[in-house]
Order: C-alpha cells, then sequence, then structure tokens
C-alpha cells in the first residue's frame, strides 16, 4: 500500500494544474488577556456590553469588533464575522503587531501545496496581486501567474507579476486559548475553550473575476492544463454599488469555464464554501455546478447546497444527526441533479465519493485516490505545511480515526438501504493527528490530493 500511494502521488505530479480565483492575506494575531484588557479598557466596559447585547452581524466600527471579539471569548466557539468597512484596515493595523502573516484563500493555499509537491506546472490567477500577497507565493520554479505582454500570454512567478495598485484582502485571525482571563467590568472572564475568531474582509473592491484582457487567453491556460480547480465564488455579493450584481459575475464565471474547457475537455473541480445567503448559493449551484465535472465540500456544506436544492427535511437531517445514510442520499442527489462526473465530501472522520456506474474508475482506484487525499492532509496537520514530496511520507505514520469501523459498517448499512446499483461509491475514515500543529487549509489539501490523483488515474486509463 504505501508503495502505491508513492507511486501514485509520483504519477499526480506529472500533471499540470490551473487554479482560482480567491487569495488572501491571513494575519494572525495569538491573543493575551492583557490585550483583551487594553480594548475593553479603551471603550469602556459598559460600551462593550451594551453593543455585545445589540450583537452586530458585521464591523463597522472598533467597538463592533471588540463586543463580538468578548462575545466569542465569554463562550470559547470559533466565529467570523465580516469587515465591511474598508478603512478600518489601518485601525487594526496599528492597534495589532501580527505573530504571523500567511497564505489564505483555497486558490492560493492549493497553488502553494502543489507547488512544494513539485508537480510539473502551476498556474495560479486571483484578479487582486499587491506585493504583501504577492510575497506569500512559494519561491519555486514551477509556479506561474498569467500575465499579458505585447498580446501574448506569458507565464511569470506571482512575485514578478504584482501591480502595486491592487487591493489585498486581509483575513485576520485571533486565536485564543481556553483559561486566558480578563475582566469586563465587575465580572472576570476565563475562556472556556481554545478557538479563533476571524475578522474576515467584505470589500466591495475585492471581487471574482478575470481581467478582460486576460479571458480570450484562458482557452490556452486550458489547452496547457490537466485539470483546473476553482474556489472563491463565496466571496461574491449579491449586489454592489456600482450597479453590479451576482448575476453579472456568476454569468462572467460562466463564460471563463467554458473557455477553458474550449479547445479540450479539460477537467474541472469547484470547491465549494459555505455561503450564508440562501439567495446566492442557489445562483452559484445553479450556474456553475452542472458546468463542472468535480465538486468538493464538507458535510455541512451539503446540507446548506441540499437547503437550496429544495430538500430541506433531509437537509435538517444532515445538520442534526450527521447520518452517513443522509450524505449518501444527498451525494446521489447531487450528483443526478447537476449531472456531476463525482463528488467528493469530507468530514472530521470519513471522505466519500459518489460517481455514476459508468465513471472510468473501479470503487477500488477511487479508494486510492482518498487514501492519497487524507495522508496528504495527515501530513499537513503534522508539519503544519507541506514542503516537499518527502512530507507526503509523514502522513503514512498517521492512524486512521477510532471511528473508522464503524464509519465503514455505516457505509456499508446505507449501500444496502439506499439503491446504489446505478453509482459507484467509496468512503474511508481520515488519517487523524491528534494535536495538529495547524489545521487552516486541510479541506482544501483534501481536495487537492483528491482531484489531482482521480486526474492521474484516469490518465493512466487512458480516459484524460
Amino acid at each position: 500500500m504505501v508503495i502505491y500511494m508513492i507511486e501514485l502521488l509520483d504519477e499526480a505530479r506529472r500533471l499540470s494544474m490551473f487554479t482560482a480565483y480567491n487569495t488572501n492575506v491571513d494575519a494572525i494575531v495569538y491573543l493575551k488577556g492583557e490585550t483583551v484588557q487594553r480594548l475593553i479598557d479603551e471603550f469602556g466596559a459598559e460600551a462593550v456590553k451594551k453593543r455585545m447585547d445589540e450583537y452586530p452581524r458585521e464591523i463597522n466600527e472598533p467597538l463592533d469588533f471588540v463586543a463580538r471579539l468578548v462575545h466569542a471569548l465569554k463562550t470559547g466557539k470559533p466565529m467570523a464575522v465580516p469587515l465591511v468597512n474598508e478603512e478600518l484596515q489601518a485601525w487594526f493595523d496599528s492597534n495589532f503587531k501580527y505573530d504571523v502573516e500567511r497564505m489564505g484563500g483555497q486558490a492560493g493555499i492549493i497553488a502553494n501545496l502543489l507547488a512544494n509537491l513539485d508537480f510539473s506546472r502551476v498556474v495560479v490567477y486571483t484578479p487582486h496581486l499587491a506585493k504583501r500577497q504577492a510575497e506569500l507565493f512559494v519561491p519555486k520554479a514551477n509556479l506561474f501567474y498569467p500575465v499579458i505582454e505585447n498580446g501574448k500570454l506569458v507565464l511569470r512567478h506571482p512575485r514578478e507579476a504584482y501591480r502595486e495598485s491592487d487591493p489585498v484582502k486581509v483575513n485576520r485571525i485571533f486565536e485564543f486559548r481556553a483559561g486566558t482571563s480578563f475582566k469586563l467590568g465587575d465580572e472576570t472572564v476565563t475562556v472556556p475553550f481554545s478557538g479563533r475568531f476571524i475578522v474576515s474582509a467584505r470589500f466591495e473592491s475585492i471581487r471574482i473575476y478575470t481581467e478582460e484582457e486576460l479571458k480570450p487567453f484562458l482557452p490556452e491556460i486550458g489547452l496547457m492544463s490537466d485539470g483546473a480547480i476553482l474556489s472563491g465564488y463565496q466571496g461574491i455579493k449579491l449586489r454592489y454599488s456600482d450597479g453590479k450584481d451576482a448575476n453579472h459575475y456568476l454569468r462572467e464565471a460562466k463564460k471563463d469555464i467554458l473557455l477553458l474547457k474550449r479547445e479540450k475537455d479539460l477537467k474541472v473541480h469547484l470547491e465549494f464554501a459555505s455561503i450564508q445567503s440562501r439567495e446566492l448559493r442557489k445562483k452559484v449551484i445553479y450556474n456553475l455546478f452542472p458546468l463542472v465535472d468535480s465538486v468538493g465540500m464538507d458535510e455541512s456544506e451539503i446540507a446548506y447546497v441540499l437547503n437550496a436544492l429544495g430538500y430541506p427535511g433531509l437537509a435538517e437531517r444532515i445538520f442534526t444527526y450527521n447520518r452517513i445514510e443522509d450524505t449518501v442520499l444527498g451525494g446521489k442527489i447531487l450528483i443526478d441533479e447537476m449531472n456531476l462526473e463525482v463528488l467528493q465530501i469530507h468530514t472530521i472522520y470519513y471522505i466519500m465519493y459518489i460517481a455514476h456506474a459508468d465513471n472510468p474508475l473501479s470503487e477500488e482506484e477511487l479508494r486510492s485516490s482518498l487514501e492519497l487525499a487524507t495522508t496528504l492532509a495527515a501530513a499537513r496537520a503534522s508539519l503544519g505545511e507541506i514542503r516537499s514530496p518527502e512530507d507526503f511520507k509523514v502522513g503514512l505514520n498517521v492512524p486512521y480515526n477510532e471511528r473508522g469501523e464503524y464509519v465503514k459498517l455505516r457505509f456499508e448499512e446505507a449501500k444496502r438501504r439506499l439503491r446504489t446499483r446505478e453509482y459507484k461509491m467509496m468512503i474511508i475514515p481520515t488519517r487523524l493527528v491528534k494535536n495538529p500543529v495547524s489545521t487552516v487549509g486541510l479541506g482544501d489539501t483534501i481536495s487537492a490530493g483528491a482531484f489531482t490523483s482521480y486526474l492521474a488515474l484516469l490518465k493512466r486509463k487512458g480516459a484524460l
């Protein structure tokens, strides 16, 4: 098995991949009690408590941030609140010293991962490439950004292609630890659980699109690629102040996918992320899913998708009980209604593929693709980052989670109870790292590992 997995990774590494659209800077602060105390003292405990009661849904001013941060610390629950006032960036930068700045955003994380694994060629595209963003791309000779020079497509390393005037999206992540304490007026607050509070930038200046001068060259990029991984559509807003709306950007996104596929049947994977607005979620699903070959998501995201497709009861069951049988049923509905070639669902305890019975790969081959994916994610969790193909072997030493046998049993039960003859399905338990160095990007790592190994297996069979 070990030799087979390393051989499969070697085959995947011969691929050329294209990834777009979302990148951002993750600026991380490791919170200390005195930092929280300073903020409370600055605004006054009563003002903070009053704003906490009002529970602002977005951050327009510093007090909104302090109130939601203190609320998260009191409950010990991880939270993310959008920052909508772009002018507040200067306030954050002057009030906090960031302990770490790293690549964020699915497209950027996946590009760095594949480049560090020494894939043949990785072309990454993001419409906004400020210097601060560009410097977070790994300095690898196989990593490129597409630019147009003298009317021709030229590939340059992202660090050589940045534009000074571009906006930069910074997500500020405040990591907190259980046991941290501070005073809120007369009350002493002790944080009950470790977690993170994310201030996610949601600015009008950051949009998901392909620049007009690059659009005509997308067929050329598609021709030079073995596969494409597209993500970031959760960043689209329903409406913009300049009169454009989600429909405009989704029409352009459809054109992009069709252009990438124009010269050959390029396999395209869409990495789905939670979209709070049901209206926008429906637009993304109905516009883009039918154009792509593969979709990746976690179990809460499949529930969101099923709810948008008109299956609220099934969605509620997945949210409430998280039964494998319901996830299998939801996956069947999704690949049928959207005519997907393959659906990949990842959770903390298992990863699953659902495909139609005429898929070129056998269930055993689908299993090996999932095995590679969870091993890659285990290596990343163990090391914090994958810096070379050799790091993959670290994941091989990570055991499968303790629910592995239960997962397999419930999956076999689900297959017996549901009509599955028209499908190929495979599930494997995840390799779970007890004390991960980092959990950021694990879902993206699973999806990138699964999709690229899926392509490698198709290529082996002459089906790519």
